[in-house]
């Protein structure tokens, strides 16, 4: 029988090192220490003990899964005679009776120690990320200006060995970001030639040397794992065995899963559970815990929706579940199992016979900016004072603080390595889920009858109403428009109208000239890496004057024709029966009435379909708006956007088509080219938006937090109205700097794009585990940044990302009348996609589409709200429980991973303090 050594708080089996000298041991182990500087703790060695995989049927034999690499050569694995004898690849139907298998080196089971009663620490946690109890809403953090958010408010002690240096890590990294380096790399990326990989390569070289060259030396190598552990003794290692044999809480291991679903699953036996040090893996798992509390925090205050797994997990660290909703929902009828596939269908116009004096009333609020943030205070009699709502939101200082933290996040160096590592390991465990049930897959949507791809429903997510149209149908409209109204006066030219055809006249142009190739709207070569001529693409024979007689809203004729373009697009979608659209309607904020005016030309020309929803999108173009003396600061834009809504809430009746069409608008997006250069960093100090009076243009994160901040305190006033909330739905990722994706993930529901996820693997990581949404358009991307073949899609779908497909323009990227099944088309020809993954992609975008939930129900099924395959309906959505209970249990395995490792060393924290504590023991210890 081979010898064995054990070490190590976890008790992980030690196997002869994989080098022949102590020297070149040391070095090889502790190149975590030269990522950390100094540490306090024994460097660990790398993995030294081979994982076995094992395919399972068992949802009991699932545990927390491993990066281990899922393909290994076999001529290695015999040839190490140290390796793992615990676990086998075996294969068996799920059917069968779950047998429990114990891992080597695992132990018995011991009684559990009184000290596990103290896991969940007793600190003080600020409510506003440990929950809130009763009905009294969460109030601002007013810190003092350059203090960071005391670590108090996490449940649990996360410190790292970047606490204190948060500010000064960000500001080099938006420093640099500035800069027009030419850098290969940035710090937040995982490069090929990194010197992690070249250890890496190191290692394996090693491994492959001391199966072939060491295998009748145990002493020699037992002494080079002492000296390297810096243990003097046998005892001692069996000691740090014992001792973490006590404090390893097993409940992540005997935990089930919701639902078993008969597909084989892969797991990985062995003690390691992560291919990084023991030490690194503690601070890299603290480190995405603390940015899953942060992004928690800001979307829970702001009533937006986060992952309830992710939320679930989360709490297991702290002493309550974080719930910041602190009014109740709002009551919907059940759907039915057996319900039909459509919701029923209005039979009135919900713009008709609507009566402003059966609107709510007037609450007679008082609304006023105050440093970028709009307050609300109640009217009393001209003699008292009016007190302000207690409508919460972040405090400035605050969300500095946290941007800090997680710019510092992104960049360092075991965080990176540890994700880089999980995600590599997601596309492999894909990979190898695919060789092994694919089969059983397409069997179960052969077994739905009816359903196939082209009627199941899928929403566009991420497309820009003016260019909704493709180029033959606004060509084609053009020439009726032509026909059908020449002598109306369309322009005001120098106080003069102009009618349609005189416009077309002064151009040299008739209806019989007019063509596609003549419009010239469709997005080529010339515009890749040239946002300024995509842009121009908008104009209808290079003509700014078309632009604005058809596809805009405010113009001569109120939008007339523009209405009706949109409304043909609306009646193919209600044709097509399966296909709805989020479309994006602009609201600049230059003046106070852009609100009214909208909402008056859809009320007056009745744009409306079952099959669409808005989204408000605002350019960030304050830059153009102060140059030309339009704007005198940029509390102006947060005025003319926000203080109408804000009116229309407090009294319905006083902008009532407003009101209207408010009821049918999901939420805000900010629009405009990522790549332009950003001259100033967003820190404690930058100028407030009153004194922000300078033509440059704030940067991204600047726009991000106070169109976030005025939009949580406008949600919490709807709510307490009993008005349906808003949710912020960026453009994030498609291209610039990466703090891009870090405002994102901290304050957005679901963004649009995310390519620049594929340089950083920590925000990919981070964004995998909170299920953020992202709307892909590969299409669009491949004109303007990233070309097809490098788009990330693919990748990101392997790994579990919640990823939609979206045309995004379909007037400049498409040619078909059906542009999102050309979407979907191309890129399963491409990607070799199959039915499964098409279908899955569709459901993603109904789930992270702003449609209700009674639609959703209608849709998906009437437990879509559900977690794991529960919440899935496959005669609804053609996606097999198979898909649904594989995502769920990677996403629980991956989330139990870091859990399990912050809780771990948390309970190894407690065992020292009461090592050294002097103290009387308590009775009942």
């Amino acid at each position: 029988m081979a010898p064995s050594w054990r070490g190590g708080s976890l008790g992980l089996p030690f196997l002869p090192p994989l080098c022949s000298s102590t020297a070149d041991l040391l070095l090889a182990g502790r190149r975590s220490q030269l990522c950390r500087g100094a540490s306090t703790g024994p460097a660990w060695a790398p993995l030294f003990h081979w994982p076995s995989v094992r395919q399972s049927t068992s949802a009991r034999d699932s545990a927390p899964l491993s990066p281990c690499r899922l393909f290994c050569s076999s001529a290695s694995l015999r040839s190490s005679r140290y390796r793992s004898t615990g676990g086998k690849m075996s294969s068996s139907s799920s059917s069968s009776s779950s047998s429990s298998s114990n891992i080597e080196g695992q132990g018995k089971s011991k009684p559990k120690s009184p000290l596990r009663k103290r896991g969940s620490l007793q600190s003080s946690t600020s409510p506003d990320l440990r929950g809130a109890t009763g009905p009294k809403p969460l109030k601002p953090q007013r810190s003092l200006p350059g203090t960071p958010v005391s670590l108090k408010q996490f449940p649990i002690d996360l410190r790292t060995s970047m606490d204190g240096k948060y500010k000064e890590i960000a500001e080099e990294l938006f420093t640099r970001s500035m800069a027009e380096s030419e850098m290969r790399s940035a710090p937040y990326e995982f490069p090929e030639d990194s010197p992690i990989e070249q250890l890496e390569e190191r290692r394996h070289r090693l491994e492959r040397q001391i199966s072939q060259d060491i295998k009748l030396e145990p002493e020699i190598l037992l002494r080079a794992k002492q000296d390297f552990m810096k243990i003097d003794s046998a005892a001692d290692l069996e000691f740090m065995n014992q001792k973490s044999v006590d404090t390893v809480d097993d409940g992540f291991m005997e935990r089930e899963m919701t639902l078993e679903r008969e597909y084989q699953r892969v797991s990985i036996s062995g003690e390691e559970k992560c291919g990084v040090p023991f030490t690194d893996l503690v601070d890299a798992a603290k480190c995405v815990v603390k940015a899953l509390f942060i992004r928690e925090k800001y979307i829970t205050r702001s009533m937006q929706s986060f992952c309830k797994t992710t939320a679930r997990s989360l709490q297991e660290l702290g002493e309550k579940p974080l719930d910041l909703r602190v009014y109740e929902e709002i009551p919907e009828t059940p759907v039915d199992a057996d319900a039909p596939v459509h919701p029923p269908v209005s039979e009135t116009h919900p713009y008709e016979n609507q009566d402003p004096k059966n609107m709510p009333a007037d609450t007679e609020y008082d609304c006023k900016m105050v440093d970028g943030v709009i307050h609300v205070y109640t009217k009393k009699s001209p003699t008292e004072k009016s007190t302000e709502l207690d409508l919460p939101y972040p405090d400035l200082n605050e969300y500095i603080a946290d941007m800090n933290v997680m710019m510092a996040l992104i960049i360092n160096g075991p965080v990176k390595s540890f994700c880089y590592r999980r995600l590599q390991y997601l596309s492999s465990k894909f990979q190898m889920h695919i060789l092994l049930n694919e089969m059983k897959e397409l069997a179960a949507q052969k077994k739905v009858p009816h359903r196939d791809f082209y009627n199941i429903r899928k929403v566009d997510t991420h497309i820009h109403a003016s260019s909704c149209m493709n180029q033959k149908h606004l060509l084609r409209f053009i020439k009726r428009a032509m026909k059908k109204y020449p002598g109306e006066i369309v322009h005001m030219e120098r106080g003069r109208g102009q009618t349609l055809m005189e416009v077309f006249e002064t151009m040299n142009l008739t209806a019989f000239d007019l063509s596609v190739d003549t419009l010239d709207m469709h997005a080529d070569r010339n515009t890749f890496h040239r946002f300024d001529k995509f842009n121009a693409k908008y104009n209808p024979i290079g003509e700014s004057i078309l632009r604005e007689i058809f596809i805009k809203t405010d113009n001569h004729i109120e939008g007339k024709y523009f209405a009706h373009i949109i409304k043909e697009v609306m009646a193919d979608l209600e044709e097509s029966k399966y296909q709805n659209s989020e479309l994006r309607l602009s609201i600049y904020g230059r003046s106070r009435d852009e609100w009214d005016k909208l909402a008056q030309w859809a009320v007056k020309h009745g744009v409306y379909s079952d099959n669409v929803r808005w989204l408000i999108q605002v350019p960030r173009l304050f830059d153009v708006y102060r140059t030309k003396k339009q704007l005198a600061n940029f509390q102006e834009v947060l005025e003319n956007i926000f203080l109408p809504l804000f009116e229309v809430t407090v009294n319905p009746r006083s902008h009532p088509e407003l009101h209207l069409f408010l009821q049918h608008v999901v939420g805000f997006d900010s629009v405009d080219d990522e790549s332009k250069p950003e001259h100033h960093i967003f820190n404690l100090d930058s100028p407030l938006p009153a004194n922000w009076t300078e033509e440059d243009n704030p940067p991204y994160s600047y726009y991000l937090y106070y169109t976030y901040a005025n939009m949580t305190v406008l949600n919490h006033l709807r709510r307490r109205r009993g008005f349906h909330t808003f949710v912020l739905r960026p453009h994030c990722g498609e291209a610039g700097p990466i703090h891009h994706l870090v405002s994102g993930f901290m304050l957005s529901e679901n963004i649009s794009h995310g390519l620049l996820l594929r340089k950083a693997p920590v925000l990919q990581y981070l964004y995998y585990l909170a299920q953020i949404g992202i709307a892909m358009s590969p299409l669009s991307n491949n004109s303007l940044f990233l070309s097809y073949h490098r788009n990330p899609l693919p990748e990101y779908l392997s790994r579990g990302l919640m990823v939609s497909l979206s045309t995004d323009d379909p007037l400049q990227f498409h040619f078909t009348k059906e542009p999102l099944m050309e979407e979907y088309s191309i890129a399963t020809q491409v990607w070799k996609l199959s039915s499964c993954d098409m279908c899955e992609l569709a459901r993603n975008s109904v789930l992270m589409s702003g449609f209700s939930h009674k639609a959703k129900s209608y849709w998906l099924g009437p437990n879509c709200s559900k977690e794991g395959p529960e919440s899935n309906d496959i005669r609804r959505t053609n996606v097999p429980d198979i898909r649904v209970a594989y995502r769920s249990e990677t996403l629980l395995e991956e989330l139990n991973l870091i859990i399990h490792a912050v809780r771990t060393e948390e309970l190894d924290a407690i065992d020292e303090e009461d090592s050294l504590s002097m103290a009387p023991l308590p009775a009942q210890r």
